[in-house]
């Protein structure tokens, strides 16, 4: 063996040092620029413009005026008819809290005891129901507010008040009562045109 062949000579640690393919170890500045920028929080979602509360019967009555009779003299379905209405008012002034009420009557009739027809038919049954909710309207033109408390409210609040109204005729000893799917659009419209009318004629009407 020569002479110092298995020496380190500074000429060979320096070669070393240089070579591009050793591996590096981080230095402080590279581990600090390395960590990751926490990603932005995301802004808070909107709130939706409609939001149902709560809903409740307000008030709730069942009355058959000819009981117990009725019963046994009564031969055919009693005819009903419906009476229907809407009523919205806010609850805090100048709130967006309302409350929406419907309101529903139903009055049967004994179609078979009405003889020559100049007397009226026994009343067999008056049903009336009053089925509310509270919504909160967020972010809407002051144009659209009337509209979604008379018409879209409204559609919330049917099938629960339909199925209660059947329940309690049910329950009275009668046939349900089905209700109609309702065009709370066209008694919207309705109750406008008599506003504009009664406005027409002096008269003062309240929504």
């Amino acid at each position: 063996m020569l002479p110092g062949a298995g020496l380190n000579t500074p000429g060979a640690a320096g070669a070393a040092e240089s070579d591009p393919w050793a591996p590096r170890r981080p230095t402080k500045t590279e581990s600090g620029m390395s960590e990751t920028t926490p990603a932005p929080q995301p802004a808070p979602a909107a709130p939706p413009p409609l939001v149902v509360n709560i809903q409740y019967v307000k008030d709730l009555s069942f009355e058959v005026p000819g009981a117990p009779n009725i019963y046994s003299t009564l031969r055919a379905q009693p005819q009903v008819a419906i009476n229907l209405d809407v009523q919205a008012r806010r609850i805090v002034e100048n709130g967006n809290n309302y409350e929406v009420t419907l309101m529903i009557r139903a009055e049967a009739s004994d179609p078979g005891a009405q003889g020559n027809g100049q007397t009226p038919a026994p009343v067999v049954f008056i049903a009336e129901l009053t089925y509310a909710g509270v919504f909160t309207l967020t972010g809407l033109p002051e144009n659209a507010i009337e509209p979604v408390l008379l018409v879209e409210c409204p559609r919330i609040l049917f099938p629960f008040a339909r199925n209660i109204l059947a329940d309690v005729t049910r329950d009275g000893g009668f046939p349900p009562v089905l209700l109609q799917p309702i065009d709370f659009v066209q008694l919207w419209q309705s109750r406008r045109a008599q506003q504009a009318q009664a406005a027409g004629t002096g008269g003062t009407t309240t929504v």
